[in-house]
């Protein structure tokens, strides 16, 4: 099909017009090399400019938003860890967070290491990621980060746990994910977003889409009015 012969936007979209824009990051905004194109960051401003709000839904943590702390513009609210937070990421603020429970994490982690063996854990709060020492580590260590999980749960109670993440070195992502949800799937919100076998366990019932109505809620956006992209289970 030519250029000429694309239907318009109008021809193509039956519903009421989009309110707001929901974008996850990894694998859908942001290209292999974690950077935004010129062409998206038009994208961004052109729906801002129409008066559609832009939220950025991630399963990464806030401290790792800095991919697109260049193209905020106006758009500067996120989803992160997976739903247990929003941030204004302008003010560089917590708005709202839905923790997972200690008590809910220890009893998915022993529930998951039985069933497991080899399972290493670790556990991302809002400003603080600890590690199990077998845990391999995406970022430098700050004091005190390598203890086994129990000891990770006791510690920097001030800050919510937002996700337990928990990591195998050698199972099929697909068949840890089976694993797990047959354990522990009552207990919390476990998926995975990464080609290995790494999943993210939230609290019971918080994930991207439950955090998403919330905000729409507030904001009088009906499920019709959004429209969202993600490439992957979460």
């Amino acid at each position: 099909m030519s250029a000429a012969d694309s239907p318009t936007p109008h021809e193509s979209f039956d519903g009421p017009a989009p309110r707001l824009i929901a974008t996850d990051l990894d694998g859908t905004l942001l290209r292999d090399d974690k950077t935004v194109s010129p062409r998206t960051v038009a994208a961004l401003a052109a729906a801002e400019a129409a008066g559609i709000e832009v939220f950025f839904v991630t399963g990464r943590p806030a401290r790792w938003m800095g991919v697109v702390s260049d193209h905020l513009a106006s758009h500067g609210m996120a989803i992160v860890g997976n739903g247990a937070a929003v941030f204004d990421l302008r003010a560089g603020t917590l708005i709202e967070a839905f923790p997972l429970p200690e008590s809910d994490a220890l009893a998915v982690a022993h529930a998951l290491r039985e069933a497991v063996p080899g399972t290493a854990f670790a556990v991302e709060r809002t400003a603080v990621f600890r590690r199990e020492p077998a845990y391999e580590a995406p970022d430098p260590d700050g004091p005190g980060a390598c203890a086994p999980i129990e000891t990770l749960l006791a510690e920097d109670r001030d800050q919510p746990v937002l996700k337990m993440l928990a990591k195998h070195p050698t199972l099929n992502p697909d068949d840890f994910l089976a694993t797990a949800l047959a354990v522990a799937g009552r207990q919390a919100e476990i998926t995975r977003s990464s080609e290995t076998a790494l999943l993210e366990i939230s609290g019971a019932g918080v994930s991207k889409a439950t955090t998403l109505a919330k905000c729409c809620a507030e904001r009088g956006v009906t499920a019709a009015e959004v429209v969202a992209f993600g490439d992957m289970p979460n």
